[in-house]
């Protein structure tokens, strides 16, 4: 009989010590996951607006502003689409390295990268999909204005 008493105090605290760890997991989860969403906001927010500021529709279609010619109309435009791509090989060779805020601050500025490189698919690929209002869904490729 006491060893059946040792046997469910023992599964009792052990499932308290479970719940604990699984208290915490969640919460240090949680709080990735936030920072992964706030991260696609920031790309999908820099992308937006590069987008907005880079181009202008037209009757003739789709056509570059001056920033849009210098980012997107030049060899710029190679930096730009290759920068991700940079990045994530500073990263993956210098994240042992970093601190924790490093890390972060890595990572945000990796975000407005990738929306910074997304901006000019939103170009190339005007459709519905993508569609913003006030524009026409014609897939025309931008000229310089």
């Amino acid at each position: 009989m006491a060893d059946l008493q040792r046997q469910t105090m023992g599964v009792g605290a052990r499932a308290g010590a479970a719940a604990a760890v699984d208290q915490g997991l969640r919460a240090y989860m949680l709080k990735v996951y936030n920072y992964m969403a706030s991260g696609i906001a920031i790309t999908g927010l820099v992308a937006y607006l590069a987008f907005t500021m880079a181009f202008v529709q037209t009757p003739v279609g789709l056509q570059y502003t001056e920033l849009g010619a210098t980012l997107y109309g030049s060899p710029l435009k190679w930096v730009i689409m290759l920068a991700p791509l940079g990045m994530v090989f500073f990263l993956s060779a210098r994240i042992q390295k970093m601190s924790a805020s490093g890390a972060q601050m890595a990572f945000w500025i990796f975000a407005g990268l990738m929306g910074l490189s997304l901006a000019s698919i939103f170009a190339v690929y005007f459709t519905p999909a993508i569609r913003l209002p006030g524009c026409s869904s014609s897939p025309r490729r931008p000229s310089v204005a």
